[in-house]
């Protein structure tokens, strides 16, 4: 069992002790996808620190996007439990980076693309090749485009 999910299970095995009913189905409902995950394609496979992060990273944006979803439909008690399990889930994901230090990694990439020949709002792909991995699991892919777009057209 790879450490992050052994952390997991071990703060899973703590809130149920505690009775935290909020913390506990997070922390199932990650496992479960997690072990879903490891299933999944021909043959059974343990997953890597790397990508029980990844599946942590996408059941804290289904926090997200869920949360927008019961706000926007005027049901604000469940906005506030899908707001709290991503808060939850956040806890186990890497520090986010700031505007700023997300944009000057953007710069960089911009400046080594049209380095490269690649100029304009053409060039979004190539430096998106470019940030994707140095910022990989610190930024949302929503907030890189926005930085890109915004750094290629100005």
């Amino acid at each position: 069992m790879t450490t992050l999910k052994a952390k997991l299970q071990a703060d899973l095995n703590a809130a149920i002790r505690e009775r935290d009913e909020l913390r506990s189905s997070t922390l199932r409902l990650t496992i479960t996808a997690i072990t879903k995950e490891e299933v999944a394609g021909k043959t059974k496979r343990e997953l890597s620190d790397d990508e029980v992060q990844k599946v942590i990273a996408k059941e804290a944006k289904k926090r997200r996007e869920a949360a927008d979803a019961f706000a926007q439909g005027g049901r604000l008690e469940s906005a506030e439990r899908e707001k709290a399990e991503g808060v939850i889930l956040d806890a186990y994901l890497p520090k986010q980076l700031g505007d700023e230090e997300l944009d000057g990694i953007v710069a960089a990439a911009v400046a080594e693309a049209k380095a490269a020949g690649a100029e304009g709002p053409r060039a979004m792909g190539a430096v998106m090749k470019i940030v994707n991995p140095k910022v990989a699991g610190q930024a949302d892919g929503g907030r890189v485009a926005a930085s890109v777009k915004k750094l290629l057209a100005g």
